[in-house]
């Protein structure tokens, strides 16, 4: 078996520990200033976590302007993005909200989320794009 092929899950493990603090820590700050009626802080590290992969995706892909090796790429867009990003949260989020009986928030979670995760990633996209130029 080749090094690397035993080293990558254990980068990749570090990486998610590293995006696992930084969504704690962003969505906790945001949860206290906003409040958390709302899943904000969930929403905001998963639109910035979508934002960045898309950057990423684009300026380290084939025609990208950053030459980053496949084991830093996957430490980086599966480890720490992975870790930074909460689906998992956000779908028990939005069943607390339906469960409390709150489908107006409920319904803009599911809206919002999906809607400004997938404009992230195509700003993200689209930022790389013209880096690369």
């Amino acid at each position: 078996m080749m090094r690397i092929e035993l080293i990558l899950p254990l980068w990749i493990a570090g990486g998610a520990a590293i995006g696992g603090v930084l969504r704690y820590w962003c969505s906790g700050i945001i949860a206290r200033s906003i409040g958390e009626t709302f899943p904000w802080g969930t929403m905001f590290v998963n639109v910035t976590g979508s934002l960045l992969i898309g950057l990423l995706a684009e300026l380290t892909g084939p025609d990208g302007r950053i030459l980053m090796g496949s084991a830093y790429r996957q430490f980086l867009m599966v480890g720490v993005f992975g870790g930074f990003t909460t689906f998992s949260s956000w779908s028990l989020q939005t069943l607390n909200l339906v469960q409390d009986g709150e489908w107006l928030l409920a319904g803009a979670n599911i809206v919002l989320s999906v809607g400004l995760c997938l404009l992230g990633v195509w700003l993200g996209h689209m930022a790389g794009v013209m880096i690369n130029r």
